[in-house]
């Protein structure tokens, strides 16, 4: 019953892609129209959908990477290698969000034991991919071609800090992922609340594109969404959810995945969205603790090579 997909990546809402218009994060904020409920309303409703989908007697097993299956598994691929390289920013999360992190996937395991988990020092959101499944030397050319402009990206999140708040498990058929809200205000005092996060995430990208564009490289993003998520694991194997027999789905195993799921997010919203935690436990600023991560490589599961980091902030030090 194994369902093999290439290059699978997380379904979208949103209906924005990158040809819209030349900037696209420029169309994603004019969609949301700047308001954060916009956003929590996308990820709620993906989420409702995705769980419809792995509930329904349709459903034939999860949606399985092809290369990350071949990695996992060199016994039977030896010597296989990524063949896709990519060049991106990434933000790091801070330490307190990697140990939340690292419960979450903990939980996960208990239920889902064949889980791939994302290891915790490679946790990252991707701010923007600039070009994806390359050849080595195609990447280099990008290298060579940013090189002036890099330490004014990796940097820019000192003086540009977008906060995340709401932490809350994203799912689908091919994987989870810790996902964010764009901050506005929460948790903050009155009198700073109306302003302190104007500046969020999306607009970060925004700008992030365009710097990339004025260092003169085509940005080619692989998709353009209205999510800030860090990926915490995949699903390699049907072996979870399989029957006796492991020819087919069992009903009960799947529904009792999203069932964990479900209660994981009921857990999140209790301790990490009330008034207190929205400014420290449940939330982090992109930038905290390091700037910006380009990298370069084989990196999709979080590997790769660090060509430049950023300079970090934290807070107690400003």
């Amino acid at each position: 019953m194994s369902r093999i997909a290439d290059g699978n990546v997380f379904a979208d809402l949103s209906g924005t892609s990158n040809s819209t218009t030349e900037n696209p994060y420029d169309a994603l904020l004019e969609a949301c129209k700047q308001e954060p409920l916009r956003y929590q309303t996308h990820r709620e409703t993906r989420n409702d959908q995705q769980k419809s989908k792995l509930t329904s007697p349709d459903f034939s097993g999860f949606i399985i990477d092809e290369v990350l299956h071949k990695l996992v598994n060199p016994e039977i691929n030896p010597g296989y290698v990524d063949p896709r390289n990519c060049l991106v920013f990434w933000a790091r999360p801070p330490k307190r969000i990697r140990q939340l992190v690292e419960t979450l996937q903990k939980r996960l395991l208990g239920y889902a034991p064949s889980l791939w988990l994302m290891p915790v020092g490679c946790l990252h959101m991707t701010v923007l991919e600039i070009t994806h499944s390359k050849t080595e030397a195609e990447i280099e050319h990008l290298v060579n071609t940013m090189e002036s402009k890099v330490p004014e990206l990796t940097d820019f999140t000192y003086d540009h800090r977008a906060r995340l708040v709401k932490p809350m498990l994203s799912y689908d058929a091919a994987a989870i992922a810790l996902s964010f809200l764009p901050a506005a205000g929460e948790g903050l005092p009155a009198e700073k609340a109306a302003n302190a996060d104007a500046y969020t995430y999306h607009h970060l990208r925004r700008d992030m594109y365009g710097l990339c564009r004025s260092a003169g490289v085509e940005v080619a993003s692989r998709y353009v969404v209205p999510s800030s998520h860090l990926t915490i694991a995949r699903f390699v194997t049907q072996k979870d959810i399989s029957s006796k027999d492991g020819n087919a789905v069992d009903r009960g195993k799947i529904e009792g995945l999203v069932r964990t799921l479900e209660e994981i997010n009921g857990e999140l919203r209790a301790k990490y969205w009330s008034e207190d935690s929205l400014t420290s436990e449940g939330s982090w600023t992109v930038g905290e603790e390091k700037g910006l991560d380009y990298r370069k490589g084989t990196l999709w599961y979080g590997g790769g090579h660090s060509h430049h980091e950023g300079k970090g902030f934290n807070f107690d030090q400003d």
